[in-house]
């Protein structure tokens, strides 16, 4: 019986520090070498995922931006995508109307791009933004007229709460969307995605096409849920939201407590 391992990676994976330690590292390239079958979903983008990652030699593709897409981990093409149709126009519009100026993820001429205008930029956005330093996706446009640009695949916004609760009670049902406050910064966050986005979605395909029997996963946020739901076993790390730890099959080590690798190290070993 063939199973796929799949780990979220902030708050999962990766330590407070936003990396994988040494012992993370070690033990996981080594169940690898042995035979297990592992990756990571993520709402990261890949460019970002592959460089926090970078310690651990994973050969299978990887779910990333919550499952806009999986990529060839050993080629960084994309082998799945989702975009929005038209209603991402709509959902600028209505974000605009109210005083609310998204980032917004689109491909351009082969190239990712996050859009942003950026003089219109909350706190929130401006610290996204600086941590993103150097990223060659970063655009700032003058006029939100620009953020419509592109296949837009991912809109996300960084504001009060009060100010997005709004927008998630109207698209929540017809799109997927995730509202929650971010591990690190604590600011509050509202991402939109096309229906047929979800980690959950993205981890079946993988599955299948991967040939395995069973799905067995690791996370600790709300974004976590829908891959929880799907999975043969799931397991929220101790540090996880409360929410995420009664979804799942059983409680593990934090994130900063190596809970991940020490849980395979164990099942494996038993195996």
């Amino acid at each position: 019986m063939k199973t796929l391992y799949l780990s979220d990676l902030d708050g999962t994976l990766l330590n407070s520090s936003q990396k994988t330690s040494q012992f993370t590292n070690k033990t996981i390239n080594k169940l690898v070498s042995e035979g297990m079958i592992f990756s990571y979903a993520t709402a990261r983008s890949w460019s970002t995922a592959s460089k926090v990652t970078s310690g651990i030699n994973v050969s299978i593709p990887a779910i990333v931006y919550n499952g806009a897409f999986v990529v060839d981990s050993v080629t960084n093409r994309k082998i799945m995508s989702n975009y929005f149709g038209d209603e991402a126009g709509e959902i600028i519009d209505r974000m605009v109307n109210n005083g609310i100026y998204p980032n917004v993820y689109s491909v351009r001429d082969d190239e990712e791009k996050f859009s942003f205008v950026a003089d219109k930029m909350t706190r929130g956005m401006a610290d996204f933004v600086e941590s993103r330093k150097g990223d060659s996706r970063t655009n700032p446009v003058n006029s939100a007229s620009e953020l419509y640009k592109g296949d837009i695949f991912y809109i996300a916004c960084i504001d009060e709460y009060e100010r997005l609760l709004p927008l998630y009670e109207k698209y929540k049902a017809d799109l997927h969307c995730i509202f929650q406050r971010d591990i690190y910064s604590k600011e509050q966050w509202l991402e939109i995605m096309p229906k047929s986005t979800s980690k959950s979605a993205a981890a079946i395909r993988l599955k299948k096409q991967l040939g395995c029997d069973r799905l067995v996963v690791f996370g600790d946020a709300l974004n976590d849920k829908d891959l929880f739901e799907c999975a043969d076993e799931s397991y929220a790390v101790s540090n996880a939201a409360a929410e995420l730890k009664e979804a799942a099959t059983a409680v593990i080590g934090s994130n900063d407590d190596d809970g991940v690798a020490k849980w395979l190290l164990r099942r494996i070993k038993n195996e």
